[in-house]
Order: C-alpha cells, then sequence, then structure tokens
C-alpha cells in the first residue's frame, strides 16, 4: 500500500506542477462540512492512506504532510508508515499550524490551492492574513480527484424516507415555521442549510448515503416565502416528493443549487461561515450574504421534544439488553480462547439485530484490547484484531442507530487480572464521570464550564485525556452534534433542557492500556430557587458498569451511591427483557457495592 500511496502523491504533484500550484491542501470534509463522508468524498483518504475521520494533507512539490489531533496519531503513525508522509501532531503544543508551516515553506509568488467546494470560509478566511503578509496566493481550484482518481466512486443514490410523525414529535411544516421566526428574529431573509443533518431534521427525511449517519445527500435553502430541497431526485419515490408539497417543499436537482444561488433575488441570505463552503458564498452576490456564526437549525434541533426523548430511551433499552448479551457472553468466551477484536463488534452487531428497530451502527465498533485501547478512536480491521486473554482491559466504545434514537457507550471491561495502577485508574475515571453525571448548575452554564467535574480525579494525580468531555447525540441522526459540547477549549452554547450529552471522561497510557466510560445524558430541569433556574443530567444509557475494578476507598462514598443507584435503575428498566440465568446475571452485575 505505501508504495501505491507513493505513485498517487506523485500524481497529485504532476497535476500541480501542470496548473502552476505550489502547495494543494486536502482537507476531510465534503460539501456539506460533514464529520463523515460519502466514499466520493474520501479524497485526504485515498491520497495518503489515512482513513481517521479528521486531518488535513498538505502536499507540496517537496512534501507530503499530514495534520491530525490527539485522537488520532498513533493510529495516523500507522497509517503513514513507509509512505513518505510526515505525520503533524495538531495540538501538542510544538507543530506549526498548517499556515505557518506554509508561510515558513513557500516564498512570495507561490500559489496554495484547495478545492473551494469542500473548505469553509472560515478556514479559508484564516489563511488570508498570514499568506498576503507573505505574498503567497491561495487559489480555489476544481476538484482535482475527478482526474486523478481511477474509479472514483459517484455521488450515493439511496433512497430518502419519511421519518413519521409518530417518532419525530414535530412535522417539518412546523420546523420550516419556526426557522421562518428564527430568520426573522435576525433580520434576515433567507438562510442556505447546507449540514446534511439540518436538512435531514427539518424535512424529517432520513437515508443511508454516508456511513453511520441515516442522511441524504442534498442543499436547502429556506426562504420567507418558500422551501427548495436540492437533491437528485432519483433518491425521491412518489409517496415522499408528495410528502414533501404536504410540508411545503418543493424540490430541484441537487446541482441546481449553483444556479439557484448566483439568480438568489432576495434582499440577504444567511450563512455559517463555519460550515459553509467557499464556492457557496461566491454564488451569492456578496452585498446579500449574511454571515452568523451558529445555524438556528443547529440550535434547534440540539433541544429534543418530549417525543425524541421518549425514542431515545426506548433505543436505550435495546442496546442495554444487548450490552448485557454480550458481557454474558464475553468472559466465558474469552476463557475458552480465539475470540478477537472484530468478533466483539459481530457479536454485539448479532445481539443488537434482534430488535426490529435498529437499522445499523452509528459509528465503527471501537473493541480495543490491552495497548490498543490507548490508541483514543482505534478500529480493529483483518490486519489488526488483537486476540482478547483472560487478563487485563477491554475497551468497547460503540453506538447503534434504531429508527426511534440514536446510541453512544462506552464501557471497559476487566478480562481478568489487573495491576494495582490498572485500578487506580479505572477508579479515578469512574469518579469523573460521576462527579459530571452528578451536577446541578444554573441556567446559562456551558459544557466549557463542567469540563473540570470530569477530569479533577484524574488531575488529582497529574492525569489528563486530550478529547472532549461530552458531544450531543442526534436522534436516529449523527452520533456527534452541536453546538453544545463539553470540553476544555471554549464552547459557549448553553446547555438547555432537552439537550441530550455524553459524559465519557477517558486516560490513555500509549503501549499500554485505555479507560474510557460513556453514557448519554439528557439535560433536565432540576430546581428554581431565588437564584434563578437550576438543571441536572439524567442518565439515557442504561447498562451495567464494570464494578471489578473499583477501588472502594478511591471512589468515595458519594460516588458509590451515585453508582449503586444507577445500577438499581438499570436492573429496573433491563429486567423485564430477561428471566432465569440471564435475570440472575444481570442482578449480579448490579449488585450494589
Amino acid at each position: 500500500m505505501s508504495t501505491i500511496i507513493r505513485e498517487r502523491v506523485e500524481k497529485m504533484r504532476a497535476y500541480m506542477r501542470a496548473k502552476g500550484f505550489n502547495a494543494f491542501v486536502v482537507v476531510s470534509s465534503d460539501p456539506h462540512s460533514s464529520e463523515y463522508v460519502a466514499d466520493c468524498w474520501k479524497s485526504r483518504e485515498w491520497l495518503s492512506g489515512f482513513d481517521g475521520s479528521a486531518g488535513t494533507v498538505v502536499v507540496t512539490l517537496d512534501n507530503a504532510l499530514l495534520w491530525t489531533d490527539s485522537r488520532y496519531w498513533l493510529a495516523a503513525e500507522k497509517a503513514i508508515k513507509d509512505t513518505g508522509f510526515t505525520l503533524m501532531k495538531d495540538g501538542d503544543g510544538e507543530t506549526p499550524s498548517i499556515v505557518e508551516w506554509l508561510c515558513a515553506n513557500l516564498g512570495s509568488g507561490d500559489v496554495v490551492a484547495v478545492d473551494g467546494t469542500v473548505c469553509t470560509v472560515v478556514e479559508t478566511d484564516a489563511w488570508r492574513g498570514p499568506f498576503s503578509v507573505k505574498g503567497i496566493n491561495l487559489e480555489f481550484a476544481k476538484d482535482p480527484f475527478d482526474e486523478l482518481w481511477e474509479g472514483r466512486p459517484s455521488l450515493p443514490l439511496g433512497k430518502a424516507e419519511i421519518m413519521p410523525g409518530d417518532i419525530a414529535g414535530e412535522s417539518a411544516k412546523n420546523k420550516l415555521a419556526r426557522l421562518r421566526s428564527a430568520l426573522i428574529a435576525e433580520e434576515v431573509d433567507g438562510m442556505l442549510v447546507t449540514m446534511l443533518d439540518e436538512v435531514a431534521w427539518l424535512t424529517n427525511l432520513r437515508g443511508s448515503d454516508v456511513e453511520y449517519n441515516p442522511v441524504v445527500v442534498a442543499y436547502m435553502i429556506v426562504t420567507l416565502d418558500d422551501a427548495v430541497l436540492y437533491i437528485d431526485e432519483r433518491k425521491l419515490v412518489p409517496e415522499v416528493l408528495d410528502y414533501l408539497k404536504t410540508q411545503g417543499v418543493s424540490v430541484a436537482g441537487y446541482g441546481d443549487v449553483w444556479q439557484a444561488l448566483k439568480d438568489y433575488d432576495k434582499a440577504t441570505l444567511l450563512m455559517q461561515p463555519s460550515k459553509c463552503n467557499v464556492a457557496a458564498v461566491k454564488s451569492v452576490v456578496k452585498e446579500k450574504v449574511v454571515f452568523r456564526a451558529d445555524s438556528p437549525v443547529a440550535k434547534m434541533k440540539a433541544v429534543k421534544n418530549e417525543t425524541e426523548i421518549e425514542g431515545f430511551e426506548r433505543a436505550m433499552l435495546s442496546e442495554g439488553a444487548a450490552m448485557v448479551n454480550l458481557l454474558h457472553w464475553l468472559k466465558p468466551a474469552v476463557e475458552q480462547g480465539g475470540v478477537h477484536e472484530l468478533d466483539v463488534d459481530a457479536k454485539l452487531t448479532e445481539f443488537r439485530s434482534e430488535d426490529h428497530l435498529f437499522r445499523g451502527l452509528s459509528f465503527a465498533t471501537i473493541a480495543a484490547y490491552g495497548e490498543n485501547a490507548a490508541i483514543v478512536h482505534y478500529e480493529p480491521n483483518e490486519k489488526e484484531n488483537a486476540l482478547l486473554e483472560p487478563k487485563g482491559l477491554l475497551l468497547l466504545d460503540c453506538g447503534g442507530q434504531y429508527n426511534c434514537g440514536t446510541t453512544d457507550i462506552t464501557r471497559t471491561i476487566a478480562l481478568g487480572e489487573l495491576t494495582q495502577e490498572q485500578k487506580e485508574d479505572y477508579t479515578r475515571v469512574l469518579r469523573g464521570h460521576i462527579s459530571l453525571a452528578q451536577a446541578v448548575f444554573p441556567k446559562g452554564t456551558c459544557g466549557t464550564q463542567l469540563d473540570v467535574l470530569a477530569r479533577q480525579w484524574l488531575w488529582k494525580a497529574s492525569e489528563n485525556y486530550l478529547h472532549g468531555t461530552g458531544h450531543g447525540v442526534g436522534h436516529f441522526l449523527n452520533v456527534h452534534e452541536g453546538p453544545h459540547q463539553i470540553r476544555m477549549n471554549n464552547m459557549p452554547a448553553h446547555l438547555l433542557p432537552g439537550m441530550t450529552v455524553t459524559n465519557e471522561p477517558g486516560l490513555y497510557k500509549a503501549g499500554r492500556y485505555g479507560i474510557r466510560i460513556e453514557n448519554t445524558m439528557v439535560v433536565k430541569h432540576h430546581s428554581e430557587s431565588e437564584f434563578g433556574c437550576f438543571y441536572s443530567l439524567e442518565p439515557l444509557t442504561l447498562c451495567p458498569i464494570d464494578t471489578t475494578p473499583i477501588i472502594p476507598e478511591l471512589l468515595g462514598d458519594d460516588a458509590r451511591e451515585y453508582l449503586n443507584s444507577y445500577h438499581a435503575l438499570v436492573f429496573e428498566r433491563l429486567s423485564p427483557f430477561f428471566e432465569g440465568e440471564m435475570l440472575c446475571f444481570l442482578k449480579k452485575l448490579c449488585a450494589p457495592i
């Protein structure tokens, strides 16, 4: 594979020489700023061989570099070994940014090119100032991979399906009315909706165009007078076309959006500079574009209605039952021998599939044993598929798509004997998880203000993790959604009742082991006082947390009481799914400590 990657890079360089480019930046996204992209837009993966969801490649006439964050450093090192690529550890405090590196290595008059259909306004605006100082030119090029990538996949053509009202909890017509009210409040006449999950939520359509994300590839332009869905009409069966008409949505071809932007005849059009690609912005008369940092659709989508929350609860019951079945199978199977990481994924999918509501995975399962668990986003494959032994820790981070909700859960499971260090680290991670789960906070709190609750016990031991602590979860949609997050760097979006958010502190010791414990939570109203309104977090995830690695005196009485209470809830909710030996097994897993 390394030889193939080197050949692809040389083809890119030949293309660059022909075009007069000194550097080409290849981002990981698509025209919709998606985290996961359809196969036809996996250009960075094709060029570099690195398949993580985050990363940017820079190719010059002499160098090939890959920037990615701490989640992927170990995985990226393996992926690009012997390919000629250099790993740039984004965020380590020493590695220069892409712009800094380009400014240091290019000269006046040199040209940096990027495909303007997959690069956002925020990204390119950050480049312009430093490039200008150095005399470097930025050019928006046509997608080079149409020419370079032989056998490039075509745009996906999965059929769109209607999400019934008794699952969505609100009609598309009503969502559009709410969006128009938001546009009036923003003093704009229309909005370009670029994010695929926002299009899906707004129309109550779901699809299969992107792996793990039940979305359809489409744009929308919503004005105070109309709403147009730009989509390949081969995706729409007559029933869906009729449905869209009843909701006040007309349909045009996917590629027609570019002419529609050029012909846009209203006074103003709202766009998100962090989510909207440069090509779309440049298609609109400059004076009509109004930039806003946040999407009103994202804000509405993040707050789940009661029907959506009920759907999450139903999905979590199914997920919890599948996880208990897996735990019952796991240790005896490992003791018998021959169980590999991929077998865990396959077995869990088998148990999930017993529920007719299960539609697939919400992300690639991370079944990571031993030192593999220290790679934050490790994914086993046919080449890297460790044999599980009756000792040490297995980290299982997994999620499912059910037609009523999306799940995201992590459990770290002791397969046998553990070291004292592993037990101490496990207990600290769990104590941080519980500290965040117990949080009561005033209205107006953002996730950044809560992040320390999950890290405090690790920090006391001079330990830390570099990923975020929590993210929103979509309703039968993308497993990662905003605008709210719980993380160290500033995320100003307030936590509001109805928002789902994960609680997933971890700890990773390279070459040894990794630990993460995650529940999906929902923000609830807690109380009113003379000091205002207060909120709390309620667990949606229902699955036993392994108690065998816990050091009770390190956990503390308060955290122990919370864990016992959580396990009582798990047993109450999941026990109707089991009987006989399985019911006894569940009772043992949920026994108070």
